[in-house]
């Protein structure tokens, strides 16, 4: 397998520059995780890094390479499709409650009946 030597900016890999694994396209992944473990044997932490861009040329504007960039939020990079549900935030409030108590219609007069009451 090709690899390619790779620069990371920020995060705690900031400035280091690894060999990462190229794909079948001749592109390194668009998301690299690295997984480093907690000194008090709880979960590892995953780090983050999102692969950019790494420069153009001046004058015909070409590609020239990948570096990878630090994404502090640490989602993960699932596909978005444009029929897909936007994620719910956990901080979202419910609805507002309606005006109306429940079980009484908003028609309903005052002393609780309907006016269209069949007699």
């Amino acid at each position: 397998m090709k690899s390619e030597d790779t620069p990371f900016e920020g995060g705690p890999l900031d400035g280091r520059v690894l060999p990462v694994l190229l794909g079948a396209t001749g592109h390194p992944p668009k998301v690299y995780r690295v997984p480093v473990p907690d000194k008090a044997g709880g979960p590892p932490t995953v780090l983050v890094y999102r692969r950019v861009q790494a420069g153009t040329s001046r004058r015909l504007s070409l590609h020239q390479g990948w570096k990878y960039e630090y994404d502090p939020s640490g989602k993960s990079g699932k596909l978005k499709w444009p029929w897909s549900k936007p994620e719910a935030k956990p901080d979202a409030k419910p609805d507002a409650m309606p005006d109306t108590a429940p079980g009484i219609k908003p028609d309903a007069t005052p002393d609780g009946k309907s006016d269209d009451t069949d007699e």
